[in-house]
């Protein structure tokens, strides 16, 4: 079962490359972030053409997550994270393909920091830690992809250089430690495993040439408990993807359970 998650930075501007690149990759599922629609204007239609049944939590030029799967609806079991009622962010979503429970997340960026931002990214995170220990244990294999919008070190691996991202929210030690905790209640991060010291990136910034200098960071995420982990039989990004025509400023990153 290969899943992947992909930020498409606004679906329907760059529906050509993710139509593509499901024809290329043929993922079981996809999880997708940053759709900047609403959920009137999701397509639908052409996702489904494409052979994939769909559910989305969109939101008018912001945010707004999705769920793929091929040949069959994904199950919705949550949209948005508990605990906070007020937040109208469209962050989350959370279904069931086949038996696997899979998230769809994008975490806030949390720019600029400190202020308002950030706090609302630290207090996102707390709130996705909580589910997350429920997910653990839910006796299902499980899956929490997306787009993190955390750089977990400043090894090589996870980043091309941390100097110009110093002030970053990517890279401030509150967020780190929060990625620890997630980890450390028993989740796989399902690339590292299978790759310990490779040069893995998943995002290139659209300015200061860096997609042609590999300048690139690594901050999506497929965070495996450890049932699904048992199951880890390969994982990757697909880069190319990212050199296209009008691309997104991120690639897809999958892992294939067996």
């Amino acid at each position: 079962m290969k899943i992947a998650t992909f930020n498409v930075n606004g679906i329907n501007g760059r529906l050509p490359r993710l139509l593509e690149w499901l024809e290329e990759s043929s993922p079981d599922v996809a999880c997708l972030q940053e759709l900047k629609t609403s959920d009137a204007t999701f397509p639908e239609l052409a996702i489904r053409a494409a052979g994939y049944g769909a559910i989305w939590h969109g939101q008018k030029g912001f945010n707004g997550v999705a769920i793929l799967a091929k040949g069959c609806d994904p199950k919705e079991v949550r949209r948005g994270l508990p605990n906070d009622p007020d937040d109208t962010h469209s962050r989350y979503l959370e279904a069931v393909v086949n038996d696997v429970t899979i998230a769809s997340i994008y975490l806030p960026n949390g720019n600029p920091q400190p202020g308002p931002k950030f706090s609302y990214k630290l207090a996102w995170f707390e709130r996705l830690i909580e589910r997350a220990v429920q997910l653990r244990d839910c006796g299902q294999d499980v899956v929490l992809a997306g787009d993190y919008n955390v750089v977990p070190t400043d090894d090589v691996g996870d980043i091309y250089s941390p100097r110009s991202y110093k002030d970053d929210a990517l890279l401030q030690p509150e967020t780190r430690d929060a990625y620890r905790r997630l980890l450390d209640q028993g989740w796989t991060d399902s690339i590292r495993r299978l790759f310990p010291e490779a040069p893995i990136y998943t995002y290139w910034d659209y300015f200061r040439n860096r997609w042609p200098r590999d300048a690139g960071l690594r901050i999506d995420h497929l965070l495996l408990n450890a049932k699904a982990a048992l199951r880890l039989k390969d994982a990757g990004v697909d880069k190319a993807v990212r050199g296209r025509e009008k691309p997104s400023d991120h690639a897809p990153a999958w892992v294939v359970l067996g």
